[in-house]
């Protein structure tokens, strides 16, 4: 896979990476706390992790008609969503604990998902960590059927209404993955990022069926050993459960991301940019102040931070940003806020309008 180069030669910007760096050290010093998990960070797992398991026990356990199933349902696709955003994402990253077992566990939970989190790392913390919305490496801004979502990507005539019909289309991101696992495991072995991470496609195949089987006799096979539902209405529940989760969870990764203020820089050999001056120029953070829905969304919404540091636990963020925004502005380095969820969500439908009507520029397949 051919590597982009960021250009760290500046001497601000060095000076700049080194006095954020140490300001935020300052941080963990001064109130001597860890940059891990906290209390409240395993008080927030046994909630997340809850929400997602207790409804679908409930409906193998309890008797009840088909409506009040997919209320729990519902309720399942918001558990697990946070489950994602709020537990497996800090594990993933190794943030969660300084125990790589207990990392390990909690990635796992992206299993309860029916995804894979060989292919998680690879795409999130690989791929759209380090080239973050540099079109044709970081494929959170690939186009994702009919959306464009890149400035380099080739414009076609249906991208005209994108706006209006992309929430759909977010609605199928978790049921795609749980198909599409198996060809984006072979590219990435094709790309040699599967051996980067001293894995052999062979095994990761192995273990991907076993669990996928594992995961479908779970929500599919028990639904209908233990329950009168039938197959159609299992069926339902499963996907209104999936597309719940799958618009939470594409709404927070696009407003970080695709939204007005957020560079998408021309996917080059060198990047004239830092890497972390980088992260500023394409990363949003949103709705700093709405404590509920940082809680929920695994501190998401301190995006910044979260690429800056995603070494640091999120719970920490909401702490850390006025310390980021304040080296930033010193230094005269932009930084990107959306005031509310609204403004976020707005932003990034006026981007979507963007993307489809402005010409593709030296498009990239």
């Amino acid at each position: 896979m051919n590597a982009v180069k960021f250009n760290n030669h500046n001497k601000s910007d060095k000076q700049f990476v080194a006095t954020l760096r140490k300001n935020v050290n300052d941080y963990f010093k001064e109130n001597h706390i860890s940059t891990r998990a906290n209390f409240a960070m395993v008080i927030k797992t046994i909630v997340m992790v809850s929400l997602y398991i207790v409804p679908f026990v409930v409906i193998l356990i309890v008797p009840m008609n088909f409506f009040f199933a997919l209320g729990l349902s519902v309720l399942m696709g918001i558990g697990i969503a946070g489950v994602g955003m709020g537990v497996m994402h800090d594990a993933c990253h190794g943030s969660y604990s300084k125990h790589q077992w207990i990392n390990s566990m909690l990635g796992g939970t992206l299993y309860l998902l029916g995804s894979n989190v060989l292919n998680w790392k690879i795409q999130h913390n690989v791929l759209h960590h380090t080239y973050t919305n540099i079109s044709g490496l970081d494929e959170d801004i690939n186009s994702k059927g009919p959306i464009r979502l890149a400035e380099y990507k080739p414009l076609k005539k249906h991208h005209r209404y994108q706006f209006i019909y992309a929430f759909v289309f977010y609605g199928l991101m978790t049921i795609a993955k749980l198909i599409n696992d198996f060809t984006l495991l072979f590219y990435y072995n094709n790309k040699g990022l599967v051996k980067s991470q001293n894995k052999t496609v062979r095994n990761e195949l192995i273990k991907m069926v076993i669990r996928k089987t594992i995961y479908l006799f779970v929500i599919f096979g028990l639904p209908i050993w233990l329950t009168d539902f039938t197959w159609y209405q299992i069926l339902i529940g499963f996907f209104i459960m999936h597309w719940v989760a799958s618009i939470i969870l594409s709404f927070i990764f696009q407003m970080a991301h695709v939204v007005e203020g957020a560079e998408q820089p021309m996917p080059e050999e060198n990047i004239d940019t830092e890497w972390h001056v980088h992260q500023f120029k394409t990363t949003s953070d949103f709705a700093r102040n709405n404590k509920l829905l940082g809680w929920y969304i695994g501190g998401l919404n301190f995006q910044i931070e979260h690429h800056l540091f995603p070494n640091i636990c999120h719970i920490h963020y909401s702490k850390l940003a006025p310390i980021v925004e304040k080296t930033a502005k010193e230094f005269g380095i932009p930084y990107n806020l959306k005031s509310s969820f609204l403004d976020a969500l707005s932003s990034h439908i006026t981007r979507l309008k963007e993307l489809g009507r402005e010409p593709s520029i030296n498009a990239v397949v």
